[in-house]
């Protein structure tokens, strides 16, 4: 039987391999073959950020999971109230990649939204009336027409609107936040993260979507969960005491720093760090998520779900109350606007859940003078088609993925308000003007916060990844000018 002690000798790091064998002929050719990544590894987890004055202090993004129809609530199209049924011109289409749900359809029968829209704010920007929250502060916003994403199916493109890349295993747009500019608080992890249940129909939704991928882990964020603990394994067990607790820790601590010591590995030292920050969140976190002193205003604002523990409203106030505690990236998940069929019902629920909530945390940030170095973005991973999915009757219809526009919105910090950007097709499926790719979103969500996209990196298997990977543009026509 093996040697458990013994195998943990075997353990070493590229430092004790060079360190003991350096006197070797052999370890001489191999290090200066070794010697360029050697010496410009990354010796600093905080490489000296922002590049610029930020405008962004924190952003708190509320990603409606499953993709919401920018024909039913941003996209307004008259014209295709004549169209109805007739089958989509293939001069629209131009043979553009279908999912399996909907490739082998016979037709693709045009379905207009048989919700009203009508012009708000001083732009008179077009919004359904499924919105009539969103409406009241159209002119606190930036309503973006014309994003564009490179992925058809749900899975791969929240992971690309998430860490810049279609395959799981980089580092999400939080975790490099996180990891370029750290947080403002020392009790509470620089990255947060909620999920709320919608009324529709649900996607898988992987915790590797707030992970660090590559990064260190002390980035990854972390998940609060409603209820009465909010934290997995934070609180503790019942006869355990606060003073055991911190016994317990130093004593780990010490073992822990043996073997960092020994084995120079930095995640030793990021487990150290983790373990402490647990144990301040055990008296943070239970003064954050308590929300009894809140103002009866307060709840009146966010709607009528706003006293549930978990659902949308809620949590939207959480996120204000982490905001004001310096987190630096705030995440909302609302599952369920996946409306292939019954797509009429099911996002006037969806919307009777979130219009109000997202209108009040923009009017909440606004009063507590916190909106001009917030940012808040609302919007899912891709569109929704113009043709109906399935029959198509005068009251129901349902719309499949559409990579090729949709709609978001953004507001606060760095981004100039009161516009619409972008343009699209009479029928809503090509952009016809200003077009935006994630990558650019991404750029531009950094630039908010001082950051050149092109200089956050981080060195991985001999490269240097960043979150907008090889591509990105600052949309500067979104932004302030100074």
């Amino acid at each position: 039987m093996s040697d458990p002690i013994q195998e943990s000798e075997l353990l070493q790091t590229r430092r004790h391999f060079f360190g003991r064998g350096a006197t070797g002929i052999g370890i001489a050719a191999l290090s200066s073959l070794l010697s360029s990544e050697i010496a410009s590894a990354d010796t600093s987890v905080i490489p000296g950020y922002p590049n610029f004055p930020p405008a962004a202090k924190r952003v708190i993004y509320l990603f409606q999971h499953g993709a919401p129809s920018q024909l039913d609530l941003f996209d307004y199209k008259p014209g295709l109230t004549a169209k109805r049924g007739s089958d989509l011109p293939e001069s629209v289409r131009m043979g553009q990649r279908l999912t399996g749900m909907s490739a082998f359809q016979a037709k693709f029968p045009t379905a207009p939204s048989i919700f009203k829209f009508a012009q708000h704010g001083g732009q008179g920007a077009w919004l359904s009336e499924l919105l009539p929250h969103t409406a009241k502060i159209v002119d606190d916003i930036a309503i973006v027409k014309s994003l564009q994403t490179e992925q058809i199916n749900h899975d791969p493109a929240v992971t690309f609107c998430q860490t810049g890349f279609q395959l799981a295993g980089r580092p999400s747009i939080g975790s490099w936040l996180a990891y370029g500019l750290g947080s403002e608080n020392k009790d509470l992890p620089a990255f947060i993260v909620m999920v709320s249940q919608g009324v529709g129909n649900t996607q898988a939704l992987a915790d590797r979507m707030w992970n660090s991928g590559f990064l260190s882990t002390e980035y990854a964020g972390v998940k609060f969960r409603s209820g009465h603990d909010p934290v997995l394994f934070l609180s503790n067990p019942g006869g355990y005491e606060t003073a055991a607790r911190r016994r317990f820790l130093d004593d780990l601590g010490k073992l822990n720093q043996l073997n960092q010591h020994k084995f120079q590995d930095p995640e030793i030292s990021t487990r150290i760090a983790q373990y402490e920050m647990a144990y301040r969140m055990q008296a943070s976190v239970p003064e954050l998520t308590d929300l009894s002193k809140e103002p009866d205003s307060i709840f009146e604002m966010y709607g009528p779900d706003s006293r549930k523990p978990g659902t949308f409203a809620a949590n939207c106030i959480l996120a204000r109350r982490l905001a004001e505690r310096g987190v630096r990236f705030i995440q909302l998940f609302h599952r369920g606007w996946d409306q292939h069929s019954n797509l009429p019902k099911e996002i006037a629920g969806q919307c009777r859940q979130t219009d109000q909530p997202s209108a009040a945390l923009i009017q909440d940030l606004k009063q507590r003078g916190m909106l001009k170095d917030t940012l808040v973005i609302w919007g899912g991973e891709f569109g929704r088609t113009v043709y109906s999915q399935g029959t198509l009757t005068e009251t129901n219809y349902g719309r499949d993925h559409h990579p090729r526009c949709f709609s978001i919105w953004m507001a606060g910090a760095g981004i100039k308000a009161g516009q619409v950007y972008g343009e699209t097709d009479d029928f809503s499926y090509n952009i016809t003007k200003n077009p935006v790719d994630v990558h650019d979103l991404h750029a531009t969500i950094l630039r908010c916060f001082g950051i050149d996209h092109t200089k956050l990196t981080y060195k991985h298997q001999g490269r240097r990844f960043r979150l907008t990977d090889v591509s990105g543009h600052i949309v500067n026509d979104l932004l302030q000018t100074t």
